[in-house]
């Protein structure tokens, strides 16, 4: 079996891992390749269970086309994310042909050429790394992407064209104001928002007039976003989640107001709502 066929074995693999019901989002992982991102083989593999890494016999990029983990700095635990989870929270931008995508901490680049897929060369996608080294990589990647533009930049403080969609690809405790300033009406923002100990839930944010509609989509553990962590509210979250009652969030509130009993959460940098 050819490469295009093992991808598309593994995009259905995906899929069903994911319970993913949008088409586009299936045919942009049967299309792009996983190996050109993830350097050359043999590789390794992070295996949850153990929480420890195996090597893949040998360079067959086969190896890939499975939903793993796949290192990319081993001495920091920092792994090519897993694809079913990402592809869920692709699919959760819900993005078009034609979309402007902002993909904060790219990593390498692969989930960032999905995205790149997905609005086709019509659109355009922002990817910001703060990592050197790793910008660099994504750089490299992505060059044959014309419209694709790589920054190395705090993802919370460099400004960037109003975004149809934003995907947060490490843990944060609360939404950066560009962030949620900087969507369109109607614009998606999908955020991980984590305790101390890396847990925590997906929140999915739309703007909806003034305001912006939120939901938690997930549970999660993830790398932790640089620029994007306050202790006091990774401590209030962590007491939020352990508490429960996190599926009943509706809104993300940023005007000023006392805590009341409808605030699941409530800190200086994060109200999330019940209402």
């Amino acid at each position: 079996m050819g490469n295009d066929g093992r991808r598309e074995r593994y995009a259905e693999e995906l899929a069903y891992a994911g319970h993913l019901t949008s088409p586009a989002v299936i045919r942009a992982f049967a299309r792009v390749p996983r190996e050109r991102f993830l350097g050359p083989g043999p590789w390794r593999i992070y295996q949850p269970y153990t929480r420890s890494y195996w090597t893949t016999p040998d360079a067959d990029p086969t190896h890939l086309y499975h939903d793993v983990l796949v290192a990319i700095d081993e001495t920091r635990l920092l792994n090519n994310g897993q694809p079913s989870f990402l592809a869920f929270l692709i699919e959760a931008l819900e993005l078009r042909e034609g979309d402007h995508a902002v993909h904060v901490g790219c990593g390498t680049g692969y989930f960032t050429a999905i995205l790149a897929e997905l609005v086709g060369p019509g659109g355009r996608v922002t990817a910001i790394e703060v990592d050197a080294d790793l910008a660099a990589r994504s750089r490299g990647n992505l060059a044959d992407l014309s419209h694709v533009e790589v920054v190395r930049a705090d993802g919370g403080e460099h400004a960037f064209a109003p975004a149809d969609a934003i995907l947060v690809n490490a843990g944060a405790t609360h939404p950066r104001p560009i962030w949620l300033e900087s969507l369109h009406p109607n614009g998606r923002l999908v955020l991980p928002l984590t305790g101390m100990n890396g847990t925590g839930g997906v929140l999915n944010v739309v703007k909806e007039g003034g305001g912006y509609a939120a939901r938690f989509i997930s549970s999660i553990s993830i790398f932790p976003c640089v620029g994007a962590r306050d202790a006091d509210t990774a401590r209030l979250l962590g007491e939020a989640f352990a508490g429960g009652g996190w599926a009943a969030v509706r809104s993300l509130r940023r005007d000023a107001h006392e805590a009341e009993p409808t605030c699941w959460l409530h800190s200086d940098r994060l109200c999330l709502s019940t209402v």
